[in-house]
């Protein structure tokens, strides 16, 4: 297959790519700037010059494809709307070059949000009054592509998508830690952060795109909760600092942004997508990878 793959070369994308070209499949990635042309095609993959609010790129790299996975998001969390704003405009983009072909899109989506107190499912659908919320039109927009001949599917990821080079949600808490002299938890801890180590999540991606059913909801998990507490406490220690409960309602003074997410209590199962793909990860969990110290070098 011929697949097209934007955000080719951010950290889950510069998995995926790799893992499909190991596979048999060529690639075409989405490069806006000339380093991302350039690792693209040291990664052994061809680039497609445009950008995630380029419509027309989007639509031109989707219909010179035999599938498409979407991996590009704008990380603005100051202005998540915006961003959720422009995943749904692209995504609506790529269906539309796809349209009654039964060519797979396979779209990246987020847990967080899913309802607490118990292991969510695919089945499951995010809390309205989930700071997360918004992202699940990303996932609405994919499946309702299937109704017009497009092998849609969504595949949420934790928001521990764990690796050398992570930049995200974990790699943030620990530069908090930094600036503020000790590593916090909120309140007692005892809530939980799904996982995946990023190259097992790449390894999905190409099952979903290769073999997906059309209006699939896939779960990118292989640890269903991972104790907040526990990350709080590794990072201390790497960083020989204290570890300090920061009380609910100061969360979001402490902890920024990512005040509202690090309290939510997310235990999500992955079982009906493992059956679904044939999807065995094998990679090291999140604490085990925290262990290693490339995170705090």
């Amino acid at each position: 297959m011929r697949i097209f793959v934007t955000g080719a070369s951010g950290f889950i994308g510069s998995a995926v790519v790799p893992e499909l070209i190991g596979a048999g499949h060529d690639v075409v990635g989405l490069a806006r700037s000339d380093a991302s042309a350039a690792a693209l095609t040291a990664a052994g993959a061809a680039a497609h010059r445009g950008a995630l609010d380029d419509l027309d790129s989007l639509r031109a790299g989707a219909a010179a494809s035999d599938g498409v996975i979407h991996l590009a998001f704008v990380h603005d969390f100051t202005d998540f709307t915006a961003s959720v704003q422009t995943d749904v405009r692209a995504i609506e983009a790529l269906g539309s070059a796809l349209a009654g072909s039964g060519r797979p899109l396979v779209i990246a989506s987020g847990t967080l949000g899913l309802p607490e107190g118990r292991v969510a499912t695919e089945a499951d659908n995010p809390a309205l009054d989930s700071p997360a919320a918004p992202r699940d039109a990303g996932t609405r927009a994919a499946l309702a592509l299937a109704a017009s001949g497009v092998r849609s599917a969504a595949l949420r990821l934790p928001p521990s998508v764990h690796g050398d080079g992570d930049h995200g949600f974990v790699p943030t808490l620990i530069e908090i830690a930094r600036a503020k002299g000790f590593s916090g938890y909120v309140g007692d801890g005892t809530n939980h952060w799904p996982a995946v180590h990023r190259l097992d999540a790449a390894q999905l991606f190409r099952l979903a795109v290769e073999k997906a059913p059309e209006g699939s909801v896939l779960h990118g998990v292989a640890e269903e909760g991972v104790s907040i507490r526990t990350i709080a406490e590794v990072i201390g220690r790497h960083l020989n600092l204290p570890v300090v409960s920061i009380p609910r309602e100061e969360a979001a003074e402490h902890f920024g942004w990512i005040g509202a997410f690090f309290g939510i209590d997310s235990q999500v199962s992955s079982a009906h997508t493992r059956e679904l793909l044939g999807w065995h990860p094998t990679r090291v969990g999140l604490i085990e990878d925290l262990e290693q110290g490339h995170y705090f070098g």
